[in-house]
């Protein structure tokens, strides 16, 4: 009797175990129904919101309002009166503010390729050799007759009107009317008179000789456009050399095309 009164109790025990473990197993079940659906009475809600998803969705709002907050209290305590050349160096493109870039950049592509592939003293070298070359043909050509040279001016003054509409241009310079025109080798009357006349007079060789003088000119304009960027050139290659010292520097005036940056360095003492 005893042995079968165990094996009952026993009996009943399992029944509830398994009872329980397919209570649990149910309970899992509906947890994970819930978990991925919302039950079918919400379903006009949307999707289930976790508290994963609430924790992010109130960490956004609220660093929102401390940014918010922040500017606020910043636009209260802004002085009217302030100014930063940032406020006229920048523009809006997008909601962003972005740099406005110079109508003029700073080098052209023939000083980038010059700068990369030649060494300060070369340039220094080829810049010496223009101005050599210029100082050669400005003393053969004088400048005398080039184009875009400032225009001479010669003043005469007389006593009446009627002096200035009877005025005769030649007869003041005592030279012949052929010769007016000219700034250079315009002798006189008495000098012409005197002296024969030296020099080719066909006016054929005479064009020719005003063709080569102007085409020199045009040589002698190329060059000095050349030393220009030559010497530029070398200060922006020199500029780069100082900037590589550890001394303090401050930027006064930026890069362009035709001059090289300044900079306004720490003075520091020698020892």
């Amino acid at each position: 009797m005893m042995k079968l009164h165990h094996r009952h109790t026993h009996s009943k025990h399992a029944t509830r175990d398994h009872f329980l473990l397919l209570l649990l197993l149910l309970l899992l079940l509906l947890l994970l129904l819930l978990k991925e659906r919302q039950p079918g009475f919400r379903k006009n809600l949307g999707l289930l919101e976790k508290k994963k998803d609430y924790k992010l969705r109130a960490d956004d709002y609220h660093k929102k309002q401390n940014t918010l907050a922040a500017l606020r209290k910043k636009a209260l305590d802004k002085n009217p009166d302030e100014f930063y050349f940032n406020m006229i160096s920048s523009q809006l493109q997008d909601g962003v503010h972005v740099a406005k870039k110079d109508k003029e950049e700073m080098m052209t592509e023939e000083q980038k390729k010059v700068m990369r592939t030649q060494d300060i003293k070369y340039v220094e070298m080829k810049r010496v050799a223009e101005a050599k070359k210029i100082e050669r043909l400005k003393g053969e050509l004088h400048l005398l007759d080039a184009d875009g040279k400032q225009n001479n001016k010669h003043t005469f003054f007389v006593d009446s009107a009627k002096e200035v509409q009877n005025f005769d241009l030649a007869n003041q310079l005592q030279t012949a009317p052929e010769l007016v025109n000219r700034v250079y080798n315009r002798p006189t009357l008495e000098t012409l008179e005197r002296k024969s006349v030296q020099g080719d007079l066909n006016p054929h060789n005479i064009m020719k000789l005003a063709r080569i003088r102007k085409h020199q000119y045009k040589i002698l304009s190329q060059r000095i456009d050349r030393e220009k960027k030559m010497f530029v050139i070398a200060q922006k290659i020199q500029t780069r050399k100082d900037l590589q010292d550890k001394n303090k520097k401050v930027k006064v005036k930026k890069e362009t095309q035709t001059t090289a940056a300044i900079y306004k360095f720490e003075a520091k003492r020698k020892r």
